[in-house]
This record gives C-alpha cells, structure tokens and sequence, in this order.
C-alpha cells in the first residue's frame, strides 16, 4: 500500500519523497505528517489551507502569526490552526517541527480560532507511526480519531503576543519581534514612524491591549520562550533579548510567566504540558 499525504490546499496529494519518484495512488489518509528541519532561517509567508494544521514537536525557534496574534510555539504543546485561517509560520536557524494535516471532513472543528493543545506522547507516537508505515484502513481511520481524541485545547494566553494592525505599529512590532533587544524609546520611534508619542502611546494600547513597554516586555520574553527550548543558557538568551543583567531578566520572566527561566526549562525536560501556565 502506497501512502498518500493531504496536500497544503487540502487536495490529495504524494508526499515529497512520493512526489520525486512520480508514483501514484488512490489511497487518501486524513491526517498526514511531515516533518521540517531547518538548516537555515525559514520563512513561510502568508498562506491559508483547507485543512486543518497542527504545529508541534517544535525543537528551536517557531514563531506563527495567525488570528491577529504572535504564537510561540513551544516543545511541550501544539499549535491547532483551523482550516481556512490565514498565517505564517517563521523558524529560525536549527530548529526542527513537525507539521499535521488534518482533513476537515475527518475532523470536526476543534476551535474556530488558532489555539494552543496538548499533544501527548501516545499522539506524538500515532503520528510519527502514521507517517512512517503502512497500516490497515479501519486501523489507521481508527487511531486517527484516537489522536484527534488526545488532543485538549489549552489556554494560549502565555504563548499568544496580540500584534498591532496599523501599519507604523507594525513596522515598529516587527523590528522589536526580529531584534528584541532593540532599546529604542518611545520617543526615538514615533520619530522613525512620524507619529506623535502620545498618538504612538495611545494606538498601541486601542490595538494591543498593552503600553509600549508592556508590549515589549511580553515580545522579549515570547522570543525567550523559543531560545530556552532550544537549549541556549539563561545568561546568553537574557542578552539577546535585550537584558545585559541575567537577575533583570529573570525577574521580568517571572512577572510575565509565573515561574523562572531555570523552572521552564526543567519542565520543558520533564515533558510539562504546562509549563507555560503564565500568570499575566
């Protein structure tokens, strides 16, 4: 039995090591899974699938933008994007993620938004076993429910940063999200974007729910998010988001997330689904 994948515009589709052999087959799954290694910085810009996509197993940085927020991905929890939403998905260099495509016929709608769930190591394992071997049509149907049934919807809050929609925000949004530690005053910026300070203060806060500064807080520490999980120490991820003192640092993790950098990282470790329980 040939296997054959559901492509990204939700068509059948061969998978890529199908593709390059040219082979054909009838056989179409509902739940395909590949998985993406990143040797250098990878952007995907703005695309929308018929199927759902699920985003997890990330091992690095993984950033999507989806539903007028900024997600970071992390290692211990899954990114559920409804079929039909618009996003884009940016990996820096090293990391590694798998990505599932669900059928929509062969799922219910599990949110109407992107959402955060946990994937636990049984639908982790189905997925990889899925993608990698030939199995019966009534087994395969069968675990493909078993995994849709694992996956618990969670509160993304703690990996969800609301981006700005004017555009002078937004350039201002995506420099600090690219550099974080950027350390231009409010001041510097609305002079940049040619905006006054107190109509530059305002509009972020209508469109983000957050003062400048609180916005930036929240972007350094997503951006730590990833780092953390990809292994880099708590003093070298306190620099590259802006903070030379690694104490500042981890004061301002704890405020945002609850918990210390060394805590996240632990969980991330023990496998925590939630390790990203924030408190703000």
């Amino acid at each position: 039995m040939t296997r054959q994948a559901i492509s990204q515009s939700g068509q059948a589709a061969l998978p890529p090591d199908a593709l390059a052999e040219g082979e054909t087959s009838q056989q179409v799954y509902g739940v395909y899974t590949g998985y993406f290694e990143c040797a250098t910085p990878a952007t995907w810009t703005e695309h929308v699938h018929e199927t759902h996509e699920l985003l997890w197993g990330a091992r690095g940085v993984l950033t999507v933008e989806a539903d007028g927020g900024f997600f970071a991905v992390p290692a211990t929890l899954g990114l559920w994007i409804p079929a039909g939403v618009v996003h884009a998905v940016k990996s820096t260099q090293g990391t590694g993620f798998y990505c599932s495509h669900i059928d929509a016929q062969v799922a219910p709608q599990l949110a109407s938004r992107t959402v955060a769930v946990t994937v636990p190591t049984a639908a982790q394992e189905l997925l990889r076993h899925m993608s990698t071997f030939d199995m019966d049509d009534s087994l395969r149907k069968g675990s493909e429910q078993v995994v849709l049934g694992l996956l618990d919807v969670v509160d993304a809050r703690p990996m969800l940063l609301p981006m700005p929609t004017d555009p002078r925000l937004e350039l201002i949004a995506r420099a600090l999200l690219d550099d974080p530690a950027l350390d231009r005053s409010l001041e510097e910026w609305s002079v940049e974007v040619s905006i006054s300070v107190r109509n530059l203060s305002r509009l972020f806060h209508k469109e983000t729910g957050m003062t400048f500064a609180q916005w930036r807080i929240h972007a350094r520490v997503r951006v730590a998010l990833g780092l953390l999980a990809a292994g880099y120490p708590v003093s070298s991820v306190s620099r590259r988001v802006g903070y030379n003192n690694p104490s500042a640092f981890v004061q301002v993790f704890r405020k945002v997330m609850g918990h210390t950098p060394g805590w996240y990282v632990s969980s991330l470790k023990a496998g925590n689904h939630h390790s990203l329980a924030g408190s703000e």
